[in-house]
């Protein structure tokens, strides 16, 4: 990842790859290189029509088809670059296992605090996480980043100087846009500015101007540049 020398604020759209069979059931993926179900697919395609609209200074890409497929069909796959620290975290012995299942062998287990034996432990996610945000950190412009559901909410936490135990706390639906960022008027502090937002409840906070016509997610980031907290990310 070269520096783009933009000189624009640093801001980061983590997406979550779209519906899977495995997520649907509850199961976790990790190295299982499952594509996305028909609905996973509208679900991209979807995401994309917002995100066609915000200049990319990169793409970076999970090497995990259902990552590389959700960057696709939403339209960025044209400069995307593979990141393998995007990549899920390794479950192990847990590969295609549901929680409910696991918990009955294990009561309180808890992925972010426990790790899974045969793959990672939190604090090797955690070193992970930290690698990859140091060097986006060097980075500037908007970077889109299609991950997972278990790293991102690690990559959540980590933004914000969290251990990686409170991602528990951050939970990320399928074809979920995240956005992280710096408070514009703290910049040197990291903020989540947007979080889990799917296609609809995007649109949703955009309101009406007459009738059933709707603003512009750009038009609505205009609109919110006076906010105390500056304005809504969506577009820059």
């Amino acid at each position: 990842m070269a520096k783009t020398g933009t000189n624009h604020p640093l801001r980061l759209y983590l997406i979550r790859h779209g519906e899977t069979e495995w997520s649907l059931s509850g199961r976790h993926t990790s190295h299982t290189d499952l594509l996305l179900t028909r609905n996973g697919e509208n679900e991209a395609r979807e995401l994309g029509q917002l995100l066609r609209g915000i200049p990319f200074a990169h793409v970076l890409a999970s090497p995990l088809k259902r990552a590389l497929q959700t960057c696709e069909l939403a339209g960025l796959d044209k400069f995307r670059e593979i990141e393998p620290d995007l990549a899920e975290w390794n479950y192990g012995d847990y590969e295609g296992r549901r929680s409910a299942d696991i918990r009955k062998e294990r009561p309180d287990w808890n992925v972010y605090r426990d790790g899974c034996p045969g793959g990672e432990m939190a604090a090797q996610v955690c070193a992970r996480a930290d690698r990859l945000i140091a060097r986006l950190r060097k980075l500037d412009g908007n970077i889109a980043l299609f991950a997972h559901g278990q790293i991102g909410s690690a990559l959540a936490a980590r933004w914000i100087g969290l251990a990686v135990v409170e991602a528990q706390h951050f939970m990320l639906g399928t074809a979920a846009l995240s956005i992280f960022a710096f408070d514009p008027h703290h910049p040197d502090v990291p903020v989540i500015a947007l979080w889990n937002a799917a296609h609809q409840q995007i649109l949703n906070t955009i309101p009406a101007r007459h009738g059933n016509e709707t603003m512009t997610a750009r038009e609505q980031s205009s609109g919110n540049r006076e906010n105390e907290g500056g304005d809504i990310p969506w577009f820059a």
